[in-house]
């Protein structure tokens, strides 16, 4: 029976062609709770959120709202129904004011004259709502990830959203960021709102919400009302179905020769050596200058995995084969290169997505189609088709879920037992401190300090990422 005060899902079920992404999903979420929906990449929690939003239809269930069905055909039917989905790559203008995004379809007129004083009126009261201190006219494209962010969050506020749901909604905010994010979200479950939270973050789940419910292989598998006696690992058991005691699994292994050595960092063969930072210290920036001329690069063994996967990792509208051979397409291609050789290139796609285990229909799916994770899989399986030596990894394991991340790092073991070198960008502490050998911090666009895997602490990481006096001067 759904509930008459929040968000009700009963028997939702979703069919792609080839694919089953959500069966039969039920559960309640009641007004003023934060919720957690939890689960590995391609588990369905994403597919979910996209019928709320309008996105999907679903092919079968019912969804309400405070008792009533909630079936938008479109975004905009979602907006007006009362649900506000702040995604991880945000939908907002950049070049369109503060305002206009606020009130994008909907500005206030006189005669068919935009109002511009109500709108900036309008505009503040939202700002103010959500503590935000930016003028209504400043271009969005100048305000920072954070305040674009409580940007997206106050346009579902105008529309006087009921239910509001985050993915992934820290996965490029520093620490202070985040923090002032979940402020906004507290203050939204005391007014009532139902709020969704997607993160891979089980430490911010812990945080911040006051149930969960767990996904796998898009199937329902638990319901938590309260997570107060709820742990962890219970949780990650749920979504992987088996326990897993230590996510790093490191393994130590006997360091070569040096393979890369820039603005004074060195990389051996078989090492796996971390860069650390803060949000701003220059970290992509350094992988960026060392990859400068990406076909020398890649022709002397060297590649780079980049941190924003949808713009420069994939092409979107691209098989995940096409993907994939992108680079070593060069090396199968016949006449010249003119002829694409399908039987070779099919079969390095299918040893690579069996290699990486990517969750795909099939080798024709268009990647964009992929969950996150199933698309950082695919472009390091266009990788591991090359001879290479050294791989810059930035960001690698941002919005995978802690399954994914165990094999990630089990590869990266493996290449590095293949005498392969690793040079990893991760804004996760205890990521870069259980996976690494070597670890360099990073502060204001150069290295602060060096530790040996035994040296690095968080401590000691954290003292020499934090701004000096001697920055100031």
């Amino acid at each position: 029976m759904p509930i008459s005060s929040g968000l009700s899902i009963q028997d939702i079920s979703k069919s792609f062609p080839g694919v089953q992404a959500l069966q039969n999903i039920t559960f309640d979420v009641p007004a003023g709770t934060v919720h957690a929906l939890c689960g590995e990449n391609g588990a369905g929690k994403s597919t979910l959120l996209k019928i709320l939003a309008g996105v999907h239809a679903a092919t079968s269930g019912v969804v309400t709202i405070d008792g009533k069905p909630h079936a938008p055909q479109t975004p905009a039917d979602a907006l007006k129904s009362g649900i506000g989905v702040i995604y991880q790559e945000l939908h907002l203008v950049d070049e369109l004011s503060v305002a206009e995004n606020l009130f994008l379809g909907a500005l206030p007129s006189k005669s068919g004259i935009v109002d511009k004083a109500k709108l900036a009126a309008d505009t503040k009261a939202a700002l103010a709502r959500i503590k935000l201190d930016v003028r209504p006219e400043t271009r969005l494209g100048d305000l920072s990830l954070a305040q674009r962010q409580m940007v997206e969050i106050a346009k579902a506020l105008v529309r006087d959203a009921r239910v509001v749901a985050f993915d992934e909604p820290t996965s490029s905010l520093s620490a202070r960021e985040a923090d002032t994010l979940f402020d906004r979200i507290a203050e939204l479950r005391a007014a009532g709102k139902v709020v969704l939270y997607v993160s891979h973050r089980m430490d911010e789940i812990k945080r911040i919400c006051d149930g969960a419910t767990v996904f796998r292989d898009g199937q329902h598998v638990v319901t938590y009302s309260s997570l107060e006696n709820v742990s962890i690992d219970q949780l990650v058991k749920d979504m992987v179905g088996r326990d897993i005691t230590d996510i790093y699994g490191y393994t130590p292994r006997p360091a070569g020769d040096v393979l890369l050595e820039h603005e004074g960092v060195t990389v051996r063969a078989g090492e796996i050596v971390g860069l650390f930072g803060l949000v701003g210290a220059g970290r992509s920036e350094l992988l960026h200058r060392i990859y400068a001329e990406p076909r020398k690069c890649i022709q002397n063994g060297i590649v780079l995995c980049p941190e924003d996967r949808k713009h420069e990792g994939i092409i979107p509208m691209g098989s995940v084969a096409e993907n994939i051979n992108l680079s070593i397409r060069r090396v199968y291609a016949g006449l010249g290169g003119i002829w694409i050789n399908d039987a070779k290139e099919k079969a390095n796609a299918e040893k690579q997505v069996a290699a990486m285990r990517v969750k795909t229909p099939s080798l024709t799916q268009e990647i964009r189609n992929l969950s996150g994770g199933n698309q950082q899989k695919a472009i390091l399986g266009r990788w591991l088709s090359e001879d290479i030596k050294v791989m810059l990894l930035d960001e690698p394991t941002r919005g995978i879920d802690v399954g994914a991340k165990r094999e990630i790092y089990d590869i990266l073991y493996r290449l590095g037992a293949d005498g392969i070198g690793i040079l990893m960008v991760s804004s996760e502490l205890p990521e870069v401190l259980g996976t690494c050998d070597r670890v360099y911090v990073m502060r204001n666009n150069r290295i602060s300090a060096e530790f040996s895997r035994s040296e690095a602490t968080p401590e000691r990481c954290l003292a020499a990422a934090l701004p000096s006096a001697e920055d100031s001067q």
